[in-house]
């Protein structure tokens, strides 16, 4: 799995690419996790170039949205494609994660 991030504007863009599983969720739990710890008001994930997720990956997208809301802040994960959105539907986390097409958040 790749991780890039983007600040912009109060904005912090983590574009993730690749496979979300148990062997690349530390590494994504990690620099989530300072994300959210760094006051960013708005933490914007882009899920468009994951292939795969799995229950570890979903457990670290959790704990960033409790961290974030703990320091004030807003998560949004954009561009859930159609091989992980199931996955979001199937355990109803479209109802808890604010969902978009695309980055833009007007």
């Amino acid at each position: 799995m790749e991780i890039t991030r983007e600040d912009k504007d109060g904005l912090t863009v983590v574009v993730l690419k690749g496979e979300v599983d148990m062997r690349s969720s530390p590494d994504l739990r990690k620099g989530l996790l300072q994300v959210s710890k760094e006051s960013v008001p708005h933490v914007a994930i882009s899920l468009q170039d994951v292939s795969y997720i799995d229950s570890s990956g979903i457990a670290t997208l959790i704990e960033c949205l409790k961290h974030v809301c703990e320091y004030g802040g807003k998560l949004t994960l954009f561009g859930v494609n159609e091989n992980i959105y199931p996955v979001f539907e199937l355990a109803h986390l479209h109802d808890v994660f604010d969902l978009r097409r695309d980055v833009t958040l007007d």
